[in-house]
């Protein structure tokens, strides 16, 4: 058998990302029967899909000569290792504040889709990031054209369960334990269609679905995807007639998606959101002093596994964050925040990548109101997507011939012609 990265990889991605169809297959037939479960109390299940395909992932990885030779270099150790340091610091500093080693290991899950970053780097790196983004988001339009049909039906004739829909019935779920994760779903894919040529309608699809689930992350990381859309079509003379009142169309887009008719919800009001209440909380009754504050006050106690396994507030300090901030803020302390923000600056300082700004604020707006590296897919579509973007900084010249196409005009053209002109 022939290992090509350039045709087996966006195959192997296309098959991670469908795993979630079946992952939470139990789930969405109670929902659809009006019974609301929690994530993650059930058998492991189907969703053993998942942790087999990012295995296959790896390995193939692995077995791949350009992708191994672009991993096993030493700044790529030297990184690794910096990260790998200071993870071992917080678990050992979780098991010193006597907490079970489970406790730490759920906060470890955010680190769990990390070799799809690796594997965006390097294939960037290689020259081949554009092409394989290209391909799989080819392969993705089959996903969505499944999960709008799922949607749409939900919307109509779903039961209410997690709120009421603008089309009459319950908000969508799609393939989904919860209408949240299917929004944010379709909202990275939104982003991923938005990063290739001549897949508009497909991010106005994904949008549309994301504005039908009533979550208002996606929502407002989706009108994110079209803001950058309409700038890049502007004139440059023109684009300041754009961006002078994004603040003011920011404020309408929080109180659009947070009106009941979008949301569904009735408890959606921005000024009244329990969010803000927990933050206020873990400031004035976690932080007991610098080493909290520095350093965390126990590495996994804000982890939705946690909550699962032991129940809500059976560790003191533990809470259900809502938010990637607060969930690095409590496992890993100031130091590990500022760590992960100044690496999202230094993505945009080091990278070539042409859309580098709407990745990485696109990513550091989903992570405000949601921890998005613990729930999938999505945090496997995003790490990959924030490797490639890295990688494109650091394209070889020595990159193989087959690969130098895809970089260049050819790219740009349509399939069709792509095949004709070869």
């Amino acid at each position: 058998m022939r290992i090509r990265l350039e045709k087996d990889l966006p195959v192997l991605l296309f098959a991670l990302v469908s795993a979630s169809t079946l992952a939470s297959l139990p789930q969405v037939e109670s929902a659809w029967n009006g019974v609301k479960e929690v994530y993650g109390e059930q058998d492991f299940g189907l969703r053993i899909l998942r942790e087999l395909m990012l295995l296959v992932l790896i390995a193939y990885a692995f077995f791949e000569p350009r992708l191994r030779r672009g991993a096993l270099t030493s700044p790529v150790f030297a990184f690794l290792g910096v990260i790998a340091t200071y993870v071992l610091f917080e678990v050992g500093y979780a098991c010193y504040l006597d907490l079970p080693l489970v406790v730490p290991m759920a906060g470890l899950r955010v680190f769990e889709y990390l070799p799809l970053a690796l594997i965006g780097f390097v294939t960037s790196r290689i020259g081949a990031g554009q092409y394989v983004i290209y391909k799989f988001a080819s392969y993705l339009r089959y996903y969505i054209a499944l999960q709008a049909v799922l949607a749409v039906a939900q919307a109509l004739w779903a039961p209410p369960l997690f709120g009421v829909s603008f089309l009459g019935g319950g908000r969508p779920f799609g393939t989904f334990v919860s209408p949240n994760l299917f929004g944010a779903t379709m909202a990275t894919c939104a982003l991923l269609f938005a990063l290739v040529p001549f897949m508009r309608k497909w991010v106005a699809v994904s949008v549309f679905l994301a504005l039908l689930s009533g979550s208002r992350t996606a929502f407002i990381s989706s009108l994110l995807v079209v803001f950058f859309q309409i700038y890049a079509a502007l004139r440059p003379r023109d684009r300041w007639a754009l961006i002078m009142p994004a603040p003011i169309l920011a404020v309408g887009a929080l109180l659009l998606a947070s009106s009941p008719l979008l949301s569904g919800r009735d408890d959606a009001d921005p000024t009244q959101d329990g969010r803000l209440d927990l933050w206020q909380r873990i400031f004035s009754e976690y932080i007991h002093g610098p080493a909290d504050l520095l350093f965390g006050w126990g590495l996994g106690l804000s982890s939705n596994t946690i909550n699962v396994l032991y129940g809500a507030e059976h560790f003191q300090g533990q809470f259900d964050s809502d938010s990637l901030y607060l969930f690095l803020l409590n496992g890993y302390g100031l130091i590990g925040l500022l760590a992960y923000l100044c690496f999202l600056w230094i993505t945009t300082r080091m990278s070539a990548h042409a859309n580098k700004g709407l990745v990485i604020i696109f990513i550091f707006v989903a992570g405000l109101t949601f921890n998005m590296w613990e729930y999938f897919p999505q945090n496997a579509i995003l790490m990959f997507l924030w490797g490639t973007v890295l990688g494109t900084g650091y394209q070889s010249g020595s990159a193989p011939f087959q690969t130098r196409p895809v970089a260049s005009g050819s790219y740009y053209q349509r399939p069709s012609r792509q095949r004709a002109e070869g």
